[in-house]
């Protein structure tokens, strides 16, 4: 098994949703991966472990990533590097001149070197774009790695495969056995890691559910079987699971990606206020506030137990505090 930085704050904790439970007839719980630390809070962290470790092992002194201006995964890049004395070139998309909030700013604060690029450039050349910086950064005596966006490869996966391990463990402490695990799927890392973890650790007996927070359902369900073709050369055995298997709903990516509906943020406030949990407006507010409609619809069975995986982004909510109404 592929070895791993210890960065995060693990295990994360498991709580129990109780209001929403009571009300929804299915017990919801939570598991705090928006708790693994605080500049690398998130889900990004578990990901990056495996990857940064690769990036040090190869000798690297540099990363470059990209993403959205409010990207969590490139904060959580920006602090682990830097932490680890490495530089963090961060490519993000932007149309407009950012705001100085949120998750941007915080690459700032830490010294991050962010090149903005548009939205059309981002789509169709970020790769092409990172593979100049590193070539440049190469030039100049650097060594750079390139982590791609979410960290959603072969070796960023392998951070929830070994999340399930671990979620294994507190199902014993806890006695407490999950009928299904939920999660946002916005770049597939994630929801492939789950996957794997769960034919690896529990033979394949619970349901991981998805929501994607943009794109489709079938482009999440290939690229997350993509991902898992990726991961196999770091894995200690085989383990293959193609789309058809996968459980992936649709229907909740709202006006698009990072873009906000009342409807949404009125959810996040409501939850907040129940209780006294934050979900981001990007992909576990949206992922969260799909289930608790697919609960009402009866695709989820009165009585079960369900472990929604809360992946952070706190920081981003700060853009988008014109949009709530108090």
């Amino acid at each position: 098994m592929q070895k791993k930085l210890s960065l995060a704050n693990f295990p994360t904790k498991i709580e129990k949703l109780e209001k929403i439970s009571n009300e929804s007839g299915v017990n919801i719980y939570i598991k705090r991966d928006d708790q693994t630390g605080s500049e690398i809070s998130g889900n990004k962290i578990r990901k990056l472990e495996y990857s940064i470790y690769e990036a040090l092992e190869n000798g690297c002194d540099t990363l470059i990533t990209c993403g959205g201006i409010q990207s969590n995964h490139a904060r959580a890049t920006a602090a682990a590097g830097i932490k680890l004395g490495m530089r963090a070139i961060l490519v993000l998309r932007s149309d407009e001149t950012p705001e100085m909030e949120g998750n941007y700013f915080l690459d700032k604060v830490i010294g991050a070197d962010v090149r903005i690029i548009s939205s059309d450039d981002y789509r169709e050349r970020r790769m092409e774009i990172m593979q100049k910086i590193k070539a440049e950064s190469d030039a100049e005596g650097h060594k750079a790695y390139i982590i791609p966006e979410g960290a959603s490869n072969g070796i960023g996966s392998l951070g929830y495969y070994s999340a399930m391990k671990e979620i294994k463990k507190q199902e014993k402490e806890l006695g407490i056995k999950f009928d299904r695990i939920v999660a946002a799927v916005g770049s597939g890392g994630t929801y492939a890691g789950l996957c794997m973890g769960n034919a690896e650790f529990f033979n394949g007996e619970k349901k991981i559910t998805g929501f994607n927070v943009c794109d489709d359902a079938e482009f999440f369900k290939k690229r997350s079987e993509e991902i898992i073709e990726e991961a196999q050369k770091y894995l200690d055995k085989s383990i293959i699971i193609k789309a058809e298997e996968m459980d992936i709903i649709d229907g909740y990516v709202g006006i698009g990606y990072a873009q906000s509906r009342d409807e949404e943020l009125e959810f996040i406030q409501k939850t907040a206020k129940k209780e006294g949990v934050i979900f981001d407006p990007v992909y576990t507010g949206k992922a969260m506030y799909g289930m608790m409609n697919e609960i009402e619809k009866g695709t989820f069975k009165k009585g079960e137990n369900v472990l929604f995986i809360h992946t952070g982004g706190l920081f981003g909510i700060f853009s988008k505090r014109n949009q709530f109404k108090f």
